[in-house]
């Protein structure tokens, strides 16, 4: 487990292994949470990385026998 140090600005460093298995790059956006306790950062991922992410997703909703009708 990595520890980190809160600077008097309040800010972390994120270990550098960490960075790399994340591909956690400078100036990218962290979502913050706080939960039970624990704090959680989120990287926030473009759509554009996202897209792909869920193989096998049918993509083709299926709508009521109703709504097809009309």
């Amino acid at each position: 487990m990595n520890a980190v140090t809160v600077s008097t600005k309040y800010q972390v460093v994120i270990p550098k292994e960490v960075r790399q298995s994340m591909k956690i790059q400078p100036g990218q956006k962290m979502q913050v949470i706080e939960y039970g306790g624990q704090i959680i950062m989120i990287p926030i991922r473009s759509i554009k990385e996202a897209r792909g992410s869920l193989p096998g997703i049918d993509t083709d909703p299926q709508r009521e026998k109703e709504e097809r009708e009309l």
